[in-house]
């Protein structure tokens, strides 16, 4: 008996096994994704605001057009003042950038000394010289050569990239107009222009960017001391700068700084 109460009670332990249960879901994958995408975004708008003015602008034109169906350098459709302004420094590079582009013409290493390209206070002028046998256009005529039209057809497919409002020029020499006393070199001119216009427009320039087709005759002679010359025969397209008041402005107040400086030089 005595033995009998010594015992130790036996405790039995019964263990159900069951399935293990199951897993939590891939809930936290979702979220920690969430967290590296706002702080790539952080990153990203950081450097936004780190960045030049032009890159700020380029950004914005994109999610304006994402498709780049303008075409306009990181502009938006309308390429109303909202795309990257053409500085100085810029007008060098789009020189350099039309220069390359119609050296791959075939006609480019006899015309080169015919083809003027500069930068001016009124932004890139680009023109086409006439010689004594006509080049770009038929002698007295408004009808483009063959060697007009290609490389015509070659510039506007640079320039309508750009949110740049263009001017077209026409010039004639001093020799009058014997054909017919109807038809002047106001006329000649003008119609070489519009000419111009026309056969760029078929190549790419946009409507909305053509701002003036102008004819000035022989009143803006590029030889003043030989009026006759043949050069004096030329198309000019000019690229305006976005913001031609501006730059007129600083033209302005340079050329009176200048002469301030010559009046006390004196």
């Amino acid at each position: 008996m005595a033995e009998q109460g010594n015992q130790q009670p036996i405790i039995i332990i019964k263990k159900n096994k069951r399935g293990h249960q199951g897993h939590h879901g891939g809930a936290w994958k979702v979220a920690y994704a969430d967290f590296v995408t706002a702080m790539m975004a952080l990153f990203i708008v950081l450097w936004l605001l780190s960045s030049d003015e032009k890159i700020k602008q380029a950004v914005g034109g994109y999610f304006q057009d994402p498709t780049g169906a303008g075409k306009l350098m990181g502009s938006t459709m309308s390429g109303a003042g909202e795309g990257i302004e053409l500085e100085e420094t810029d007008m060098e590079k789009l020189k350099e950038k039309i220069e390359a582009a119609l050296k791959q013409s075939p006609s480019w290493q006899k015309l080169s000394r015919n083809i003027q390209i500069t930068v001016t206070g009124e932004g890139l002028r680009i023109e086409f010289l006439e010689n004594e046998k006509g080049v770009f256009f038929e002698s007295g005529s408004a009808r483009p050569s063959q060697v007009g039209i290609e490389l015509l057809s070659k510039l506007a497919s640079e320039l309508h990239k750009l949110p740049n409002k263009l001017s077209l020029e026409g010039h004639t020499d001093a020799k009058p107009f014997a054909s017919d006393h109807s038809y002047s070199n106001w006329e000649l001119s003008a119609d070489r222009s519009n000419a111009a216009r026309r056969i760029m427009m078929e190549h790419g320039l946009r409507p909305d960017q053509v701002a003036q087709v102008r004819g000035f005759a022989d009143q803006r002679l590029r030889m003043q001391n030989d009026p006759n010359h043949p050069s004096n025969r030329r198309i000019s397209i000019i690229v305006q700068y976005l913001n031609p008041q501006e730059h007129k402005e600083k033209d302005h107040a340079a050329a009176e700084a200048s002469a301030k400086g010559n009046s006390h030089a004196k």
